[in-house]
């Protein structure tokens, strides 16, 4: 489980979009966000740069239960045995982003932003991040952010975005 201290600002985000915008044109990838705690702020940070089109292929923000079944693919079995902030939830998540959409790169958000939500097993702060390439395997990783809501939604884009790059690298 990873934790973030430091709550990113704008400029700190716009950097990470722009790095992650050069490795995509670079290795001539697109990539598709499936978002749930972060309401399409991955998406939104990642547009906010000019020429976005050349490597942004879609973005869905998928709260419910129902329309991450319908947009992405989770199982209704995955969320309800294990709820819809789990590692099989984004695991699936991000497996459907790719399976519906043609990009080579994914990445998936599910958590707790708050205020309200957390439970003892799932704090608010909860949240799972995966990413994939199409022809490899998903992988996600469990990380419980500190402070408030928009503090718990501005790391996850951070640590979203970090991801991306790792995954290209």
């Amino acid at each position: 489980m990873g934790a973030v201290l430091a709550v990113p600002d704008d400029a700190q985000l716009q950097r990470s979009a722009v790095a992650v915008a050069e490795l995509l044109q670079a290795r001539g990838q697109m990539l598709i966000t499936a978002e749930s705690c972060t309401g399409g702020w991955i998406a939104k940070t990642l547009t906010d740069l000019a020429g976005s089109s050349a490597w942004f292929e879609a973005g869905v923000v998928a709260y419910s239960y129902e329309a991450k079944e319908a947009l992405l693919g989770v199982n209704p079995r995955t969320l309800e045995r294990t709820g819809a902030v789990s590692e099989e939830t984004v695991m699936e998540m991000v497996s459907g982003a790719l399976a519906r959409f043609g990009a080579g790169v994914a990445v998936a958000v599910t958590g707790i932003a708050g205020p309200g939500g957390g439970t003892a097993d799932k704090p608010v702060g909860t949240v799972w991040i995966g990413w994939k390439r199409r022809g490899g395997y998903a992988h996600a990783r469990l990380f419980q952010f500190a402070g408030d809501r928009e503090a718990v939604r501005r790391q996850t884009v951070a640590e979203a975005l970090a991801g991306i790059r790792k995954i290209l690298t």
